[in-house]
This record gives structure tokens, sequence and C-alpha cells, in this order.
């Protein structure tokens, strides 16, 4: 069985050998690495790469919140990471601030219960595929002052039960075998009940519970979109400019398409566990290379990855950031498949596709969802140009040559006919090792 990998962060020795020797009676679990401050713990996850960071509230430097900070950090860095944070607060509040970006693969924990019933182990395995936690303890805090009165029916005290535990609109839709639209909209009656009859008592919970509320409209469900990896430039337009949705731009930006050579056919002699685990690292490191170019990532669709350079920020120079992206992809991914050979799982070779261009760029969505969407021919044009990149490798149109430079070392392939153009684009090819 594949072990879940885990670095354990806190600056007390003793607590930290306390957890480390709790985790270590979990077969499915591994302590990989060890930190005592802030600059350790991204310094161990970077190095590192554990499918699980469990750090301590309060650190090194100045002892406020730079577990918090930490987390963050991290999963900036390495998208999909989970966190778990402990700490001997009960105060809402800080498991609000950790979960105000998106819920999804986050967990707080307070310290003098991570030994209940496998709590912690619980809350690791839950971070890791994905999921989050919140100690039912705060939970308790959460939602008791808000139904004291005993105004709420059983469904409605069920369903702010779930809504202060994090879950998204959703999961909690797919529980109840209800739309999305129709959960949400009882959330909303739901604060509108509890807003009607707020004492002084009450306003500090329906406050919090109005702030977890907005962590999981903000995020999607994993996979589907990167809504919970979009820049936090994009989620403060939108926070700062209410009419940025649905209003289109105008934008020159470079677009990159990349796919997995064959997967197909590795999905069908592949364990689906182990396939999930490479789909799952493989993901992260092309998510890492792209994000340290500047990028953002659009859309994950499987097995394929589509990214943007220079939007929603303009750049001027988003051609050869887009380039550099896919260069470090590769390198990215040749490590991976080195890693992979010593344990006899099948490669994957990558093919990447850059279009250069205008497209119309908006945020498009409703109130639970909000998505930044592309529409143009410079989209469809990286899809082809990703088509033409077989067996692997990286081909760009003609328009991103120009415009990323042509100290790069670009082949020639001449005029190619592709899907959807009556007239043929002229295709280069990166040579790179």
């Amino acid at each position: 069985m594949e072990r879940i990998t885990v670095v354990l962060a806190d600056d007390n020795l003793i607590v930290r050998e306390g957890v480390r020797a709790l985790l270590g009676r979990d077969a499915a679990l591994e302590i990989v690495g060890l930190a005592a401050d802030y600059a350790e713990v991204v310094a161990a996850a970077v190095r590192l790469r554990p499918q699980v960071v469990v750090t301590d509230i309060r650190m090194p430097p100045t002892y406020q919140d730079e577990g918090i900070e930490a987390a963050r950090e991290v999963r900036k860095l390495l998208p999909g990471t989970g966190v778990v944070v402990l700490s001997q607060y009960d105060d809402p509040d800080y498991a609000i601030r950790l979960l105000d970006e998106g819920a999804a693969g986050y967990a707080y924990l307070l310290k003098d219960r991570v030994a209940d019933a496998g709590l912690l182990g619980r809350a690791i395995r839950e971070v890791a595929a994905g999921g989050s936690l919140i100690d039912p303890a705060i939970v308790r805090e959460l939602v008791t002052p808000a139904n004291d009165d005993g105004r709420l029916s059983p469904a409605e005290e069920d369903l702010l039960h779930q809504v202060a535990q994090g879950r998204t609109v959703k999961a909690i839709a797919a529980s109840r075998g209800e739309p999305p639209e129709v959960v949400n909209a009882e959330i909303e009656r739901l604060f509108l009940v509890l807003a009607r009859g707020a004492s002084a008592g009450l306003q500090g919970a329906l406050r919090r519970l109005r702030m977890l509320h907005t962590a999981i409209l903000r995020r999607d469900e994993q996979g589907e979109t990167l809504s919970r990896l979009l820049p936090g430039g994009l989620a403060d337009k939108l926070l700062r400019d209410r009419d940025a949705a649905g209003r289109t731009e105008r934008l020159v930006v470079t677009v990159l398409m990349s796919d997995v050579r064959g997967y197909s056919a590795i999905a069908e002699a592949t364990d689906p566990a182990v396939l999930a685990s490479q789909l799952n690292a493989h993901r992260r490191a092309m998510n890492a290379a792209i994000l340290s170019a500047g990028g953002t990532v659009m859309q994950y669709v499987g097995d394929a990855v589509m990214a943007v350079f220079g939007a929603p920020d303009p750049t001027p120079d988003h051609a050869a950031r887009a380039v550099h992206a896919a260069c470090e992809m590769h390198v990215r991914q040749r490590g991976l498949d080195a890693e992979w050979a010593g344990q006899g799982l099948v490669p994957f070779g990558l093919g990447i596709g850059i279009s250069t261009g205008e497209v119309a760029a908006a945020l498009l969505g409703s109130d639970e969802r909000v998505e930044y969407t592309l529409v143009g021919d410079t989209v469809n044009l990286a899809q082809r140009m990703q088509d033409l990149a077989r067996p692997a490798g990286t081909v760009a149109a003609e328009t991103t040559v120009r415009a990323a430079g042509e100290h790069w070392p670009w082949k020639p392939l001449g005029p190619r006919l592709v899907k959807g153009r009556s007239t043929p684009v002229n295709a280069y090819h990166l040579e790179v090792n």
C-alpha cells in the first residue's frame, strides 16, 4: 500500500516528537520531514514534496500565525498539498482565516484532541484526498450560538453544521440528491432566518458563517477548474469590482496546452490507484512550472492542462514566460519519469502547444461558482499546436515565436494544415534537451 507522506512542523520538540510517535503508529502514514519554524516548513515542503503538511499554528519568529502563513505559501508553491493545522486555541476565527481562500485540502484541529479516535489520522487522510475537516469542537462553537433559541428545524440545523464544517455546495448537494443551486438558495434562506432574529450574541456566529460560506463558494471541486488555484489578484479583482463578473475584456495573451501522450493506453494497463498517484504528481509538477513563470492554470481535463500567460493581469513578456514554462514542464516531467522508472511505472510523454493572440476574457458564473474563461481562435490554435507536438515536445505558432523572440532554439516545421483552418499555419518545434 502506498503510504501518505507527511512533513511535521512544531517549534516545541516534545510536542513534535509526541505527534511524530502518534503518527508512527499509523501504517498508512510516513513522516518524511520535520520542521520547527516558518522557513523550515516551506523549505521542507519544497524539498520533499509531501502529500500533507501538519503544522502548529504559532511558530517562530513572531509566534503569531506562522503556521497558517506557511500553509498558504506551501499551497501556493505546491498546489494540491494537503494541510493540517494544529492549534491550542479554540477561537473559530483561526479556522476561518485558514479557510478564507477555500476549504479544499485543509484541516484545523485542536492540539489536545488530536489523539481522539484517530482524529489526526482521519484529518490527514481527508486533506490528502482534497477534502477538509474542522475539529468538531470548533464546529460546535460556530453553530451553537446561532441556534440557541431553537428557531432552526432539524434540516436547517444539519445544513448549518455542513456549512460550518467547510463542505462545498456541490458536496452538500450530492449528499442530498439536489441541484447545487437549490442548496445554495437554502443556505441563503438559512442566513436570512438567523439574521432576522439576530441578537448581540448571534452576530459573531453569523459573521463567521458568512465568511465560511464565502470560502466555500470561492472553491470548485478538485480537478474541474482552477478556481481554488487562481492567483490572488483575480479574486481581489472580483471583490473590488463586482461588475467584473460577466464583463468581457479583450487581451493579447499566450495560451499553453499540454497533454500526456498515450494516456488511455497507460490507464488501461495501470492499477487505478497507482495511476491516480502518478496523475496527481504530474499535475502538481505542471502547475508549479506554470505558476513559477507567472502563468494562470485555467483548467484540468483528465491528463490535459490549459494555462494562460498575460491574464488576468497583462504582462508584456507573456509569450517568453509561456515558452519558459513549457521548458520547465518538460524538465519536471523528466524528473518524475526518472523517479517512476525506479518503481517500474510507465513514464508520461508530454506534448505542449503554444499560441499567442487576442482573446475575449471574462469572469463568468453564478453566485456559487465563478470561472475565468478565455474564448477565441488563439485558444483553438494552441490546441492544434499541441496536436502537432508528437510524439512529444513543444510546438508553437508563428505568433508566439515572433513575440517570444528568435533566441529560443526554434526549428521551422513549415506550413501545416490544422483542423478549423482553411489556410496553412506556420509552426515551430522548440529544440530543447
